[in-house]
């Protein structure tokens, strides 16, 4: 499964690459997100565990992380979980009105039941939380221009 989205919001890059790529805070705005733990953090790099769950349903997946902030660049490799692969980015770049975000996700699941669940759910679910993170940078940086879900 994949999904591609690109949309402008008023914050600036630097701010929205800050708010992405600090992924600790992650389990106080994004929904299902349950868990955050970063590790073997380097200058531009560092592991993450993210604790998704949702109702019954618990899981860990691992990922690097490679941080580009002289682009505002923040690319998602996976390392281990219930995907057979998954691989996302954010991009975030100057735009007259603000900031141009674009925010591309590919996966695949292990299972074929998660796989065959998540296929109807896949869109809106993405794009929950690609809104949560624009709420997010609202809530943080003043916006007047915040929406909720």
């Amino acid at each position: 499964m994949k999904h591609e989205e690109k949309r402008i919001i008023n914050h600036t890059p630097q701010n929205l690459y800050n708010l992405v790529s600090d992924v600790k805070k992650y389990p106080e705005f994004l929904p299902w997100c349950l868990g955050a733990r970063v590790k073997n953090l380097h200058q531009n790099e560092f592991d993450a565990d993210l604790i998704i769950g949702f109702k019954i349903y618990k899981e860990v997946y691992s990922s690097h992380i490679l941080l580009d902030p002289n682009n505002y660049k923040i690319i998602v490799n996976y390392k281990d979980g219930p995907f057979e692969h998954m691989y996302n980015y954010w991009l975030f770049k100057k735009n007259s009105t603000g900031c141009e975000i674009e925010f591309m996700v590919e996966f695949k699941f292990k299972s074929i039941f998660l796989q065959t669940v998540m296929e109807s759910l896949f869109s809106e679910a993405v794009k929950k939380m690609v809104k949560a993170f624009e709420n997010r940078a609202n809530y943080l940086y003043n916006s007047t221009k915040s929406t909720q879900l």
